[in-house]
């Protein structure tokens, strides 16, 4: 009896999935067969094809009218009116008589060095301005100090003055080297003292000394020329 029990159990294990096996083959053929109606009826089924639309177009004309401006007369000239004077180019035409001379035709555009400027004589329709009066004579730009270098003839110093040890420099025993970059001008005057290497006590009395030297000029092809000259000036107590 339990081997017949066992035995049906298994029968209907067996049929439960035979049926399963075929649902699935049946569904999976009714899916494909759906799904290729589907594709032939798409491929075959032709419609009407959209119509394309219309490019935009501008089709109307307009005619332009063009309005003619007229141009303004030029404006008259007022009554005693003289018109500009132009020099004058070479004659390109024969003249018909020989015209009397005004002492100006041989006066260029141009105005050389030491020429009178004015008119003496006055022109044709101006009125004399007086007697000429000649060019000044340009002012001399002032020269700028240059350092010494091979083929300038370097100064001597003719006048000397010892600098002063300041007495609190002594009192705190303060020595040293102070270097001074000073300007000599075409006369031997210097005329400006900077401080390259400073002692802070001892710099002002070394610019004050150099302020009092006294040069003969620096000269450059013989002509007296300013020049920038490094002063050293050492305080040492002995």
């Amino acid at each position: 009896m339990p081997h017949d029990l066992f035995g049906g159990a298994l029968v209907q294990r067996q049929s439960r999935s035979a049926r399963r096996r075929s649902l699935t083959i049946f569904s999976v053929a009714l899916h494909t067969v759906v799904v290729a109606l589907i594709v032939i009826v798409q491929v075959f089924a032709v419609g009407p094809l959209p119509f394309p639309r219309r490019p935009m177009v501008f089709e109307e004309i307009r005619l332009v009218h063009l309005a003619s401006i007229a141009v303004p007369p030029p404006p008259r000239r007022a009554a005693g009116t003289q018109t500009a004077l132009v020099s004058p180019g070479a004659p390109t035409i024969e003249p018909r008589s020989i015209m009397p001379e005004t002492g100006i035709e041989n006066v260029t555009s141009g105005t050389p060095a030491g020429a009178v400027v004015g008119l003496e004589h006055g022109i044709a329709g101006f009125e004399s301005i007086g007697p000429a009066e000649a060019l000044p004579p340009p002012t001399p730009l002032p020269q700028l100090p240059v350092h010494l270098h091979k083929g300038i003839e370097a100064p001597k110093k003719i006048a000397d003055v010892t600098p002063t040890y300041p007495s609190i420099a002594q009192a705190a025993h303060v020595k040293g080297m102070v270097i001074l970059e000073a300007v000599i001008d075409v006369h031997g005057n210097v005329t400006s003292v900077q401080v390259l290497r400073s002692v802070p006590l001892l710099d002002q009395a070394a610019v004050d000394a150099v302020r009092q030297w006294r040069y003969t000029p620096a000269r450059l092809n013989g002509q007296p020329v300013p020049v920038v000259v490094t002063i050293t000036i050492n305080f040492s107590m002995q």
